[in-house]
């Protein structure tokens, strides 16, 4: 089972970025998948979680602003930020059902 993050980079704030978690080794379409991000020093902080059904759920703080989606063919999970802020800057990861082990990350920064 892998799971690796990619997409992150430095932007503006109110700028956008798609994150991608493509993962091997297990089908995520039919699993929970979540996001989550950390900033150094502090506690790994729960974003996003798509259930078996597709139904979303968000961090109040990322609502309206974030997406979480996911597509069965490339077995890849997505997450759509836009109107980023400068709280925003973290490594991001994705996992496998809630508390599942986070593969490789991808660092986000939103400059001011």
């Amino acid at each position: 089972v892998q799971l690796q993050a990619s997409g992150g980079g430095l932007v503006q704030t109110g700028g956008s970025l798609r994150l991608s978690c493509a993962a091997s080794g297990f089908n995520l379409s039919t699993e929970v998948m979540t996001w989550v991000r950390r900033v150094p020093g502090k506690e790994v902080e729960w974003v996003s979680t798509i259930d078996r059904n597709g139904r979303t759920h968000y961090k109040v703080l990322v609502k309206g602003r974030f997406t979480t989606s996911r597509d069965a063919d490339k077995n890849t999970l997505y997450l759509e930020m836009n109107s980023l802020k400068p709280e925003d800057t973290a490594m991001y990861f994705c996992r496998r059902g809630i508390d599942g082990p986070m593969g490789q990350g991808t660092l986000v920064t939103v400059s001011s």
